[in-house]
């Protein structure tokens, strides 16, 4: 069994460790918001096992990366869980950058240059503004772990993976191993961290019995379960919008636009992360007062380039690049702007930043980019897959839609099951192509807007 561990839902797959075939699954919802009571996540947990978990050989969670659940020392949490997507501690991170002795010797040290959603700034943050809770946390978990926990028999002593812990900000990627004095000056004293457990290893057992995998970030789980490959660039437009790819050598980017992180099965998995994806299209949905279908359609009837109207979509503030006060910026409207050109501007938004994404990816490893994959649920509209190849400037594959960070965990957990050496190979699924013609002034303009706007956005 696989379970994705989201920030808005939990789903659980079981799945046939031979080929990966899914046999059963089930889902619930999380509640909204950037800060959540992690035991929501357990009670929502604790609704999609019945039926499934007691089927199971064995089980690993990918989980949300980032969000900082501090515990004290009766394992209960101080406060609500701060999630990946809650700025509130970019000035932390600032300053946290500043101690290590600027971005460049912060990647040294960690792999990658802190942002608000890295789960030290969150320490920091709740250091400076919550003392009395800072000071009673004991323990301090990922969100993947505390729900791996709750499956684990008792007496099992809290782990993590490799992947996962990477994203902190207080584990040396490149090193394999947890810098527990950077979580202690972060948090103003010495926190209990998980023990993180090899690549395909058994973790533990759950309370009836069965392998317990080491679990790992969703981003991580994803790539599992798509059975990346380097020279692969997955693209995943959700909440937010993710461009990776595995890579056989760690990444130090002192520029902070990719992030260094360890991948699920020894080697890396570099990423350049947007806070702002399918929540752009959601918000000009909601402006234009029409569905996603009609969104889709009105945006196909406008001509490349939506005459002129550009978007630099940072609604939320952005971290590729990292600008967490930025706001949405709308430029060359005229009395003769169309919805059409609106709703056209937020799909050529939306894929410019991931272009962004994925040319830094490129950038950053030794591998040459080969295959594009595009998933997430916004890869399912139309207007996404007709735009993606023109906006990207090269063929496009999309695989089926699947919960593919659920399978990956699935994968993760069929592996420890197997004691192999590596994961077990599953038959790959056909891809969609899609192809059109580039697009390059779409990108051309994106990129003056957001250079422009760099002083003051």
């Amino acid at each position: 069994m696989g379970i994705d561990s989201s920030t808005q839902s939990v789903k659980a797959l079981l799945v046939d460790g031979d080929d990966g075939t899914v046999v059963d699954q089930a889902s619930a919802k999380h509640p909204d918001g950037t800060e959540v009571d992690p035991r929501a996540w357990l009670a929502a947990l604790d609704q999609v096992t019945p039926g499934l978990l007691e089927r199971a050989e064995a089980v690993a969670v990918g989980g949300q990366q980032h969000g900082m659940v501090a515990l004290d020392a009766d394992g209960e949490p101080v406060r609500p869980a701060l999630l990946w997507n809650d700025t509130r501690s970019a000035d932390a991170a600032r300053e946290l950058i500043e101690e290590h002795g600027g971005p460049q010797a912060c990647a040294e040290a960690v792999g990658s240059v802190l942002v608000a959603s890295f789960t030290v700034t969150k320490l920091r943050w709740l250091r400076d503004h919550e003392p009395e809770a800072a000071a009673r946390v004991e323990r301090v978990l990922l969100p993947h772990d505390y729900v791996s926990a709750h499956l684990a028999a008792p007496g099992t002593a809290p782990f993590t993976d490799r992947g996962d812990a990477s994203g902190t900000g207080y584990y040396a990627a490149h090193e394999g191993r947890w810098r527990a004095d950077l979580a202690a000056a972060a948090l103003g004293h010495e926190v209990a961290l998980p023990e993180v457990v090899d690549p395909g290893a058994v973790a533990g057992r759950t309370t009836a019995g069965q392998v317990l995998g080491a679990g790992t970030g969703d981003n991580m789980a994803a790539a599992l379960g798509m059975d990346l490959r380097p020279g692969d660039v997955l693209v995943s437009i959700g909440t937010s919008g993710v461009a990776s790819t595995v890579s056989r050598s760690a990444v130090v980017d002192g520029t902070g636009a990719v992030t260094g992180f360890a991948d699920a099965t020894g080697g890396y998995l570099p990423m350049a992360t947007t806070m702002n994806a399918a929540r752009i299209l959601d918000l000009q949905a909601a402006l234009l007062g029409v569905d996603h279908d009609e969104l889709a359609e009105l945006a196909l009837s406008a001509p490349a380039g939506a005459n002129g109207v550009t978007l630099l979509p940072y609604y939320g503030g952005e971290r590729t690049p990292n600008r967490p006060d930025a706001t949405g910026t709308w430029t060359g409207l005229r009395p003769s702007t169309t919805r059409a050109d609106l709703a056209r501007a937020a799909y050529e938004a939306l894929l410019c930043s991931l272009a962004d994404a994925v040319d830094l990816i490129g950038g950053a490893v030794p591998e040459q980019v080969g295959r594009i994959l595009l998933v997430g649920g916004a890869a399912r509209s139309a207007a996404v897959r007709a735009l993606a190849p023109a906006v990207l400037g090269r063929p496009v594959e999309v695989p089926p839609s699947a919960e593919y960070v659920a399978l990956g965990a699935a994968r993760q957990a069929a592996w420890a099951l197997s004691g192999a050496e590596a994961p077990p190979a599953w038959p790959a699924p056909p891809t969609d192509l899609l192809e059109a013609d580039p697009t390059p002034d779409v990108r051309a303009r994106y990129t003056e807007l957001r250079d422009r706007t760099s002083d003051w956005n």
